[in-house]
């Protein structure tokens, strides 16, 4: 008997609070399918496809129920309670499904949606994890470059930049000088399609062609000088990653909405200084 997925097993006792059922092969091992998943016609010897998991006791059980997520697989289940421990997931059965905090990837909260696959952990639990995914998505999205497309953040990297399952099943990044301090993990995006890789995976930007996103940065740093009463606290020359961190710019984008602002006298650059002209 296998746990974590589904398969067919046969009545082999019936009793009031329910069946077992176990291999045709093997009677002594079995399990429990409870008197109120058991169909109306049960009777001894009657193939049943089932799946198996552990109950709140950790006893092996069985339920004609479908989960969600099936080992091997993955998919986006809702957080319902973070603990010290960990965070319960909703994967339609009974007992939720637990993710550890050393298998998340970054900071969730309850109600957040995430994409997770599930293993079984060394005391033979199911669990859910949020690592490894990158190698579990498709490389076979049916886009196109310059086709705008929908994802969910699933992991950040600082070498790599921001990873999103387009459609929830395709294999997507956004290029780390784009920035993600705005998102977090389960955030899904729109995005548009830069290029599709050798191996299929896809480029996406969130940022529209330079003279359009303009504006939008220019008003993302009129918000930031506020903030910093008038005076910003680095200069165009500072290095990339102080720019990403506090403005969520690449350095070169960061750049043309100053000499944007400049241009419209919303600002001065006196003295070294990129201050707000008021």
């Amino acid at each position: 008997m296998k746990l974590g997925e589904f398969q067919e097993l046969t009545i082999i006792k019936m009793t009031d609070f329910g069946a077992y059922l176990a291999q045709e092969a093997n009677t002594a091992d079995k399990v429990l399918l409870p008197a109120k998943q058991l169909p109306k016609d049960a009777k001894l010897g009657m193939r049943l496809k089932v799946f198996l998991y552990k109950d709140s006791q950790d006893r092996l059980i069985a339920t004609v129920n479908e989960p969600l997520l099936t080992i091997g697989k993955f998919g986006v289940l809702k957080v319902k309670e973070i603990t010290k421990i960990g965070a319960f997931l909703d994967w339609g059965l009974e007992k939720d499904l637990f993710l550890p905090y050393k298998q998340m990837v970054g900071r969730i909260d309850a109600g957040d949606e995430v994409l997770v696959s599930m293993y079984i952990d060394k005391s033979e639990r199911l669990c859910a994890t949020m690592r490894g995914l990158y190698h579990l998505l498709s490389q076979r999205a049916p886009y196109e470059a310059g086709d705008m497309v929908r994802g969910r953040v699933y992991e950040f990297s600082d070498n790599f930049g921001t990873f999103v399952a387009v459609d929830d099943k395709y294999s997507a990044r956004i290029p780390k000088h784009e920035g993600h301090q705005d998102l977090k993990i389960g955030d899904i995006i729109e995005a548009k399609v830069v290029a599709v890789k050798e191996d299929g995976k896809l480029d996406l930007t969130m940022r529209e062609k330079a003279y359009i996103q303009m504006d939008t940065d220019a008003d993302k740093i009129l918000s930031l000088l506020n903030e910093y009463a008038g005076v910003l606290p680095f200069t165009e020359k500072a290095s990339p990653e102080v720019i990403a961190r506090e403005t969520g710019l690449s350095k070169a984008a960061f750049k043309r909405a100053i000499g944007h602002l400049y241009k419209e006298r919303k600002i001065t650059l006196d003295d070294g200084k990129i201050r707000l002209n008021r």
